[in-house]
């Protein structure tokens, strides 16, 4: 494709996914439906200079100022991530003279707002939760690209065995640091194709992921609850470790969501989840199971703000007042969930934000009404007995908190209780 014509299709994409009605990869893959016979590197030049422009907005609308024509098109010129030769070809005189301006401009001495490239409100509270030496670390962790973490299913595979696989198809993996199942491969190869992938023996989930089921540490035969099931990337770790006893349930709101498990459920050979829509917390099927239920995971609904190396576009469709109206939910489903539990049971609450309000404000609230019934367990000793590395490095107090500038990976919280 001629260079200018695919910058034409850049803007045309940017003009979509700067709408911020829908999330940016939704976009993204409806546009390259559309759009079929682009090619493999034309889809990410496009796709990655429209993360750049969502990951740098601020910046870059500042710098687009000064130019003229389409600002879709400007925006695309600065985050171009075709090649610096694919760009010249598509660029007229003023273009060229116009962008060599911009790309001499000093960006560390521009504003701080233009620099973090956050809104006020989200900012303003990552700096309150952090050290202030922290805060700029944690900035450029979120501004790159998040690689690919990958997690055996031990159900079929070693870790070792996968790992020489990956190897022999010409793709590098290095064990993940903390999880004892994870993989982690830079870039983002085609693994849909390869065997090891279509035998189901990987499945792709960020090492964060793997913890939260690996602190529930569900065990052979117990009756099990992922309460937010969604695709069911955590409800697969968990069957995989009941080495397929057991009775697990994949409960969601969204049949849709767990339409998109059927697939990854087939690969995974494991015939011990139960997905099941449920209407909201008090459903029916829920209540049926009260009290009977070994160990529950609520990964709940969330501002998502820990995933921004994969969806910058969130901090700008996330608001104060979302982020009330999530923790208003996060409270209800945490107690619905909480009454599946048999004493002696475990009970894991967590989130991929980064915020206090939809982490240690919710798990503070629910001590509060229930902490009669819930005693808190202490994440570092259950990371340790699940064989999880360097597990003192993972929490804050008695809560599992990972950040993607110390421990890259996503932002996950997440905290632990025993029914009494």
């Amino acid at each position: 494709m001629h260079p200018n014509a695919l910058l034409d299709l850049a803007t045309e994409l940017l003009r979509q996914v700067l709408r911020l009605d829908q999330p940016a990869d939704a976009v993204v893959s409806a546009f390259f439906r559309k759009h079929r016979a682009l090619g493999a590197r034309e889809r990410h030049a496009l796709a990655e200079t429209a993360y750049a422009v969502l990951r740098q907005r601020l910046l870059l609308q500042h710098l687009a100022q000064s130019g003229s024509g389409a600002l879709e098109r400007r925006l695309a010129i600065l985050a171009w991530r075709g090649g610096a030769g694919s760009l010249r070809g598509a660029l007229g005189p003023r273009e060229q003279q116009w962008l060599e301006q911009v790309s001499a401009i000093d960006r560390e001495a521009l504003p701080e707002k233009l620099r973090h490239n956050l809104p006020d409100w989200l900012a303003g509270a990552l700096r309150e939760q952090l050290p202030q030496d922290e805060f700029w670390p944690l900035v450029h962790a979120l501004s790159e690209a998040a690689p690919l973490d990958l997690r055996v299913n031990t159900l079929k595979a070693r870790r070792e065995d996968v790992q020489r696989a990956l190897l022999e198809a010409g793709i590098a993996a290095e064990p993940t640091p903390y999880s004892p199942w994870g993989l982690r491969v830079q870039g983002k190869p085609a693994l849909n194709k390869l065997e090891v992938f279509t035998c189901g023996a990987v499945e792709v989930q960020d090492e964060g992921s793997q913890l939260l089921a690996l602190l529930l540490d569900a065990k052979r035969g117990e009756m099990v609850a992922d309460f937010c099931a969604g695709a069911g990337g955590k409800t697969l770790a968990l069957g995989a470790a009941m080495r397929n006893t057991g009775r697990l349930y994949a409960f969601d709101v969204s049949a849709h969501r767990l339409d998109a498990l059927k697939p990854r459920l087939a690969r995974s050979g494991l015939s011990n989840v139960y997905p099941a829509r449920i209407a909201h917390e008090r459903d029916d099927r829920v209540r049926r199971l009260a009290g009977k239920v070994d160990r529950v995971l609520v990964d709940a609904p969330c501002s998502g703000l820990g995933t921004l190396r994969r969806n910058p576009d969130l901090k700008w469709r996330q608001s104060p007042r979302a982020v009330g109206e999530l923790q208003v939910k996060q409270q209800a489903i945490l107690a619905g969930a909480a009454r599946l539990l048999k004493p002696g049971g475990r009970l894991v609450y967590a989130t991929c934000s980064l915020l206090a309000a939809e982490n240690e404000e919710v798990v503070k609230a629910f001590e509060a009404e229930q902490g009669r019934d819930f005693a808190a367990l202490p994440a570092q000793e259950l990371l340790q007995a699940a064989q999880v590395r360097e597990a003192a490095a993972l929490v804050e107090g008695p809560w599992l908190r990972l950040w993607p500038h110390r421990h890259r990976t996503d932002g996950f919280f997440a905290a632990v209780w025993t029914r009494r």
